[in-house]
């Protein structure tokens, strides 16, 4: 995917927190760290450093959602994480945004802390940020 169509697919997933840009997915792809998986429908952008894994964003299109791209994505990212020598995971997500977390519990995530008015809408309203980790250095 190219970061237009990356940013594309974004924004119609997001508006809180806000979709990025497409020079904002270049200047990611760009980085060693970052990496890119991808499904039809969908994307995962993480980075490794050390030994940590920071998932970046994930996004499946709306009309594309509840057909198990957002696992395969989420395996997808432990494997790669794993093989690029991390053992844990972490992840923010927005406190109001109950599938995405339904979907990472699924996957073992656990809360880890959570960031107080994170978020901003454009109607100028914040969220909270939850902090999710997992443990990466069990296949």
């Amino acid at each position: 995917m190219t970061p237009d169509a990356l940013a594309d697919l974004h924004a119609r997933c997001f508006t809180t927190p806000r979709p990025w840009s497409a020079a904002e997915f270049a200047d990611f792809l760009g980085s060693a760290p970052c990496f890119l998986l991808t499904e039809p429908a969908g994307f995962l952008l993480g980075r490794v450093i050390a030994d940590e894994a920071e998932l970046l964003t994930v996004a499946v299109d709306p009309a594309a959602r509840r057909q198990g791209m957002g696992a395969r994505l989420l395996a997808g990212f432990a494997a790669t994480a794993r093989a690029r020598g991390a053992t844990t995971g972490f992840l923010e997500v927005a406190a109001g945004n109950l599938p995405a977390q339904a979907l990472y519990r699924q996957a073992g995530w656990v809360e880890a802390g959570r960031r107080k008015r994170y978020y901003h809408a454009p109607d100028g309203t914040a969220e909270d940020a939850l902090v999710l980790g997992c443990d990466l250095s069990r296949g």
